[in-house]
């Protein structure tokens, strides 16, 4: 269909056109908000995007576990702000996930030491640095044939996710989990991004799965810890809330 097919479509499914966004009715002050993150995105993307995807290959590189990174979130999907997080999407090998949170989560506290002007908001304020690169949704390789969730919403998550390292992993992985492409079709259709090459400077063999463990209790008290620094900003608290429903069965910690 053409983009004026679709549009002429619009008003027979209940949907109509407001400030460039395909909406729902009575929702003006969302598109509002959305509008105007589209129109300043541009402002820092680009920057944020090179920090990003340097980021990602060095993660790959000191951590060999890690299979694929991909970038996420607001950056991925058109409304980065500069207060915003960098969301990154992690594969790693199996019984590595919570390895891979603790691994990723020191080197962005190093990382954020270079940014520790950067401007932040209720959700992004830490205690220490405002810290930059966070992890949004961590998978190992069994997770992915199958995937668990099929839906419409983790097929958009990963729709918009834009791969730096593991583009061809990831390509399989779709591949593999057909009904993604039921969901969007532009996914199983997209060309397959071109893997950077990433140099491990660590042996696979430093990072045994029974580290994984360890790993979990300490990644779980840091983000306890993180939770109980956010107790007076409840909006923050609501924000982390819904982020891991959307995540769920695949959220961390997850009781």
């Amino acid at each position: 269909m053409s983009p004026g097919q679709v549009l002429a479509a619009l008003p027979s499914a209940g949907l109509g056109q407001e400030q460039g966004l395909v909406t729902a009715g009575g929702l003006s002050h969302c598109t509002a908000a959305i509008a105007r993150r589209q129109a300043g995105h541009q402002l820092a993307a680009d920057r944020y995007r090179r920090e990003a995807e340097l980021f990602a290959r060095n993660l790959a590189a000191w951590c060999p576990f890690v299979i694929a990174v991909s970038i996420a979130g607001s950056l991925a999907s058109g409304g980065f702000r500069e207060t915003d997080d960098v969301d990154l999407n992690l594969v790693v090998e199996d019984g590595h996930r919570h390895l891979a949170y603790v691994a990723l989560n020191l080197l962005a506290v190093l990382h954020a030491v270079r940014h520790r002007r950067k401007p932040v908001d209720a959700h992004t304020a830490r205690p220490l640095v405002p810290r930059l690169m966070t992890a949004n949704l961590v998978l190992e390789r069994a997770d992915c044939f199958p995937l668990r969730r099929t839906d419409a919403d983790m097929a958009y998550e990963l729709l918009v996710a834009q791969p730096v390292v593991g583009g061809r992993f990831l390509a399989g992985a779709y591949r593999a989990n057909p009904r993604l492409g039921d969901q969007f079709p532009q996914l199983s259709l997209r060309p397959v991004a071109a893997d950077q090459t990433v140099r491990r400077r660590l042996p696979a063999w430093l990072f045994p799965a029974c580290l994984d463990g360890p790993a979990r209790v300490l990644g779980r008290a840091a983000w306890r810890y993180m939770q109980w620094t956010r107790r007076g900003r409840p909006e923050a608290l609501d924000r982390v809330a819904f982020v891991r429903a959307t995540m769920h069965p695949y959220a961390l910690f997850e009781e």
